[in-house]
């Protein structure tokens, strides 16, 4: 993670300062400024930039990486990367889930973490969810969300892609709330931590290969495309937290109350 945030610092300075603002249609134009108004997109030149940037990238360096990892391996090695990935960020996710008052969320993310912690080899295997614990996800933007903090402007962010104002604090909470940032520091730490941060990004990459791909090919307006589907999924995100907060049903409990327990598995969504 430390590699990645010392990349993205000096190109969002550099985003802001090469930048300026959408400027708007006069409001006497009404459906030109009501679509302005719902794309919700002031720094738009900026974002477009950024975005340029970023398809470069991918196009010449994270896109060819991606294709080689997964050449190398199999999809149950890429999930159990996913897993592995996914038990790291477990504890800030606990955190997440207290602020926010789920309680029950908050106690299923503490079962996994112990459980695949321990039986599941560090996370690589998730045995917490044969015993009826879920995936269940948050972060710092949906916990802020459901406290009625406004998404503000869209933004799109160096290698992280589509975001907005209150997302963009995701990415260095994430690092602050990983097990190893509270550790001691030394050399194998920081190389454990930064392999660990690459490993996931080719492994998310990987993931997204095909759905990235279709978009890129068939959309005609890419950029507008990724930033709709980013805010429907965060939509999307938050709905299932409201839902979803309800106990969650142990696979030792009677069937008949498992059933009416049971509620959708979220698990290949986040």
């Amino acid at each position: 993670m430390g590699i990645v945030m010392k990349s993205v610092v000096p190109l969002l300075a550099v985003g802001g300062l090469l930048g300026g603002c959408a400027t708007p249609p006069p409001q006497t134009n009404a459906a030109a400024y009501q679509a302005y108004q719902q794309q919700n997109d002031p720094l738009k030149p900026v974002n477009k930039v950024v975005y340029q940037f970023d398809d470069k990238l991918d196009t010449y360096v994270l896109k060819p990486v991606a294709l080689g990892y997964i050449d190398v391996t199999t999809p149950g090695i890429r999930e159990h990367v996913t897993y592995f990935m996914r038990n790291l960020l477990a504890p800030g996710q606990l955190l997440y889930f207290m602020a926010a008052g789920k309680p029950r969320d908050a106690g299923t993310t503490l079962v996994r973490f112990l459980v695949n912690s321990t039986v599941g080899i560090g996370g690589i295997f998730d045995p917490a969810r044969a015993l009826g614990y879920h995936h269940v996800y948050t972060d710092l933007g949906l916990t802020l969300a459901g406290y009625g903090v406004p998404e503000g402007p869209y933004l799109y962010l160096p290698l992280f892609g589509p975001s907005d104002v209150r997302d963009a604090f995701n990415w260095p909470a994430s690092y602050f709330m990983t097990p190893t940032f509270p550790a001691p520091p030394s050399t194998g730490l920081t190389i454990f931590s930064d392999s660990a941060t690459t490993l996931g990004l080719v492994n998310l990459r990987a993931r997204l290969h095909g759905t990235i791909s279709n978009i890129k090919m068939t959309s005609l307006d890419p950029y507008a495309t990724f930033r709709s589907l980013y805010r429907q999924h965060r939509a999307a995100q938050l709905n299932e937290i409201n839902q979803r907060d309800v106990a969650t049903p142990p696979a030792w409990y009677p069937a008949v109350q498992r059933k009416a327990m049971k509620h959708e598995d979220y698990d290949d969504n986040n």
